[in-house]
């Protein structure tokens, strides 16, 4: 897809206003989100904030609703407020919610699992929600995303510990949110695959339709359970749409058909 034109970007600016109730002004360089403090967004950052998206296609304007809305949160809340909200989110590489690469701390081998910076506490209608932080977020605020990630993987990893026990001790080895960390995200876990993987043999797998829940013991569930889930499923809300392979240190989609 060709580059956004400018026209494009202030089209979908005004309609995440009007749909997401934001606060905004389109200027010639960016937008300005009003508010005490006012937030300058520049278009270069909202065509990253895209990620390859027609800003006027619905996935486009959930991105872009789910980016300017972040950096208005994060302005409101001030830096001690999220440093401490800050949480690690995994997303499949091509979910609908994705922020782009800029917003990547790592990935996960096997290409089926990215990592990256959330808070908890930002949405006002949903303050239990974990909202996707853009680095740029950070860096207005003077937070240093890299301190910011070691602080949040280590997090996971205790995270992701805890999750493997609870597993072990679930007769279909259910996979649960734990902490602000939902499923998807504690796959992200090097503790929680490499005991997945363990007591498979060496070579787990797992069935994650939806971000908030997975199963890894699939002889105890359907065959087309995993698909026809994830079809059901919302986008926002939809996890992997396909089996996992999972060792201690990559997460592999099983191929398609």
């Amino acid at each position: 897809m060709l580059a956004p034109t400018l026209l494009e970007l202030r089209r979908g600016c005004l309609a995440v206003s009007v749909l997401h109730d934001v606060d905004l002004e389109p200027a010639t360089l960016g937008v300005t989100l009003t508010g005490t403090p006012d937030v300058w967004v520049p278009w270069t950052e909202c065509r990253r904030s895209l990620a390859g998206h027609d800003p006027e296609s619905a996935a486009g304007r959930t991105r872009l609703a789910g980016w300017l809305l972040a950096r208005r949160w994060c302005a409101d809340a001030g830096p001690q407020t999220v440093e401490l909200a800050l949480r690690p989110v995994g997303l499949p590489v091509e979910h609908v919610l994705h922020p782009g690469l800029d917003w990547v701390r790592t990935r996960v081998l096997g290409d089926a699992l990215e990592l990256g910076l959330g808070a908890v506490g930002l949405d006002p209608d949903d303050p239990d929600r974990v909202v996707l932080v853009p680095t740029t977020a950070l860096d207005a605020l003077g937070l240093d995303p890299d301190r910011a990630w070691s602080d949040a993987r280590e997090q996971l990893e205790r995270l992701g510990a805890l999750a493997a026990d609870r597993v072990r001790h679930d007769a279909k080895g259910q996979l649960r949110p734990y902490g602000d960390c939902d499923a998807v995200t504690l796959l992200g876990s090097r503790s929680l695959r490499t005991a997945l993987a363990a007591e498979a043999g060496g070579l787990g797998a797992a069935v994650v339709p939806m971000r908030r829940r997975g199963w890894t013991r699939l002889a105890m569930i359907d065959p087309a359970f995993g698909a026809a889930a994830a079809a059901a499923t919302p986008a926002a809300e939809r996890g992997f749409l396909r089996p996992l392979l999972v060792t201690a240190d990559e997460l592999t989609l099983v191929p398609a058909g």
